[in-house]
């Protein structure tokens, strides 16, 4: 007797433990970052600040009693290798959801992988064709490009301008903001008088912005991201161009003002709310998000928390939402992700939906510009 139930006791012990072995299997999050490589101003902070919250989420007890493993890949800014990573984290890795990747050509090339797979994609990249027409799988963080051409539209109608010229870098985010700069001037009234654009590896676009001094355009709209913004910024400022210089929010960060030096200053663009956290009001529904983030971040790397790096928290706090809501699986986590309102994260305040899986409203911008080498916002 004694015997028997040494036994069953064992074989309890071992079924309790086995159970206890597998509520604790971590959650297993896939992330593609442009870490290395041009665009590693973005990848970087997106990285950092993935793996501070999962951290913090992990030593919080996790969600629901299971930890977060996140699985993080280098693709260098190269949609070739995004493709093969993403691949890797689907087949191999096993995640339940991917967040990134950064830039919107790694993320347009990603996108048929989770799309048949059924892996959720939170993207951290801006072009509007992410989600626009609406992926079922696909979702972002990074504000539209489309909201943006609006924002500085808005001001440029305000200002009476009505006689533009737009720069645009010739790659996927470029290519979106050129659209949307053409297709959105009618409705504001717009004139563009030149168009034109430069490579990803220009060190040099004097030519151009010759051209556009010779025009009668009231102001310039460069879209791009670092470094070549900051290189026409000091080419601008080199031949004198006295016209208003307006960036995309794909230069929203301190990196900018460093590249560009003194040639930033007065400088406008659109950007997310972290940049000016400080000025808000009180009443700002994003502001206590905004300013934890920028504390936590600051504490954990010595450095500013900025844009970029608030579209990786955004990413990680509304999958987070979505795993307590709707449980740890692709199919679960994409329906809570598609159902999430009204949640204030560093970005804006998300409203998702079948018809929007971007979920921002242009109050998710502000406008800012460079004065003594700080951001400041235009009122």
């Amino acid at each position: 007797m004694k015997k028997l139930l040494c036994t069953v006791f064992a074989a309890f012990t071992s079924l309790c433990l086995s159970t206890a072995a597998f509520a604790a299997a971590p959650i297993k999050i896939g992330a593609l970052f442009a870490v290395t490589g041009p665009a590693s101003f973005l990848g970087e902070p997106e990285r950092n600040t993935a793996q501070m919250l999962v951290d913090k989420i992990n030593k919080g007890g996790g969600i629901k009693g299971r930890k977060l493993e996140l699985i993080t890949y280098d693709t260098g800014g190269d949609a070739t290798k995004a493709v093969q990573l993403a691949n890797k984290l689907v087949k191999n890795d096993q995640v339940v959801a991917i967040i990134g990747p950064s830039t919107t050509g790694d993320s347009m090339a990603v996108i048929p992988i989770v799309e048949k797979a059924g892996i959720p994609l939170i993207a951290c990249a801006a072009g509007s064709k992410i989600t626009d027409p609406v992926k079922k799988s696909v979702f972002k963080t990074a504000q539209n490009d489309a909201l943006a051409v609006a924002r500085i539209y808005e001001q440029l109608k305000k200002e009476k301008k009505s006689r533009i010229a737009i720069l645009t870098v010739s790659d996927g985010f470029g290519s979106s903001g050129r659209e949307q700069l053409k297709a959105q001037a009618a409705a504001y009234g717009m004139q563009i008088l030149s168009d034109d654009t430069y490579g990803p590896k220009d060190t040099d676009m004097t030519a151009q912005l010759t051209k556009i001094r010779g025009s009668r355009a009231q102001a310039v709209i460069c879209w791009g991201t670092n470094p070549g913004p900051a290189v026409i910024a000091r080419n601008a400022k080199q031949l004198g161009l006295q016209i208003p210089l307006y960036m995309s929010h794909g230069v929203s960060s301190k990196k900018f003002i460093e590249l560009a030096g003194d040639a930033a200053e007065g400088i406008r663009l659109p950007s997310g709310k972290v940049l000016v956290a400080d000025l808000l009001p009180k009443s700002d529904k994003q502001k206590a998000s905004l300013l934890a983030f920028i504390k936590d971040y600051q504490n954990h790397f010595k450095a500013e928390g900025d844009h970029f790096g608030g579209h990786a928290w955004d990413a990680v706090m509304l999958l987070r939402s979505a795993i307590e809501r709707g449980g740890a699986t692709p199919a679960g986590i994409r329906n809570a992700l598609e159902a999430t309102r009204n949640f204030a994260g560093i970005g804006g305040v998300f409203n998702y939906s079948a018809k929007d899986h971007a979920g921002l409203g242009k109050d998710a911008f502000v406008l800012v510009e460079v004065r003594n080498k700080d951001w400041k916002l235009v009122k």
